[in-house]
């Protein structure tokens, strides 16, 4: 039986840490981003390329492979906002809650309520080689906040594969099933298996 993969988590949002060590629970040794990594300036205006530059950084100060993820939510009544800026949708200082107030300003009233969460993961080694996956959920934006489980934008995103509950109202293991980030983390899985 081969060894679990071990990677070094880019991030240090504790929310995203539990969530993403939830979903790869027995596939791969997910070891914590060292205090001493500071924090890397998410400038790349995609997704893809925040992801690179989170993993290339922590890669390079441990000498291991690593692995991070970026994740936007793209509001369609909003020409695709807030995206990539989605955790600063508020401002750079923004609390989770303020981004919520914010979108939920944004779009009342309106109808058209359509949005989906993107997340692309990325593994960089020490030999350069990267492996990028990437998980979309479809839903809605609810014209109230719904739940008090998750982070972010759990309590107003209601994904479609869903039963109508918001993110915040689902358990870790139904979010887990459906969400953006664990398509994402089931898709990298697969690659990581053919390399």
């Amino acid at each position: 039986m081969s060894e679990l993969p071990r990677l070094v988590c880019a991030t240090a949002n504790p929310h995203k840490v539990a969530e993403i060590a939830d979903i790869l629970n027995g596939l791969v040794e997910l070891l914590p981003r060292p205090a001493d990594v500071p924090d890397v300036v998410e400038d790349a205006g995609t997704l893809e390329g925040n992801a690179r530059l989170k993993a290339t950084a922590v890669c390079a100060a441990t000498g291991m492979a690593a692995v991070s993820d970026d994740t936007g939510l793209f509001v369609d009544a909003l020409d695709g906002a807030p995206g990539v800026d989605t955790a600063y949708y508020a401002g750079p200082e923004a609390t989770y809650a303020e981004n919520r107030s914010k979108m939920l300003a944004a779009l009342d009233g309106n109808s058209e309520r359509s949005a989906s969460f993107r997340t692309v993961v990325m593994v960089v080694w020490p030999d350069g080689n990267e492996v990028v996956a990437t998980g979309v959920c479809h839903g809605t934006i609810a014209t109230a906040e719904m739940g008090t489980r998750g982070f972010g934008y759990d309590p107003i995103f209601i994904p479609n594969d869903g039963d109508g509950r918001s993110f915040s109202e689902m358990t870790d293991a139904e979010k887990n099933a459906i969400s953006h980030r664990g398509r994402a983390f089931a898709a990298l899985v697969t690659a990581l298996g053919g390399r």
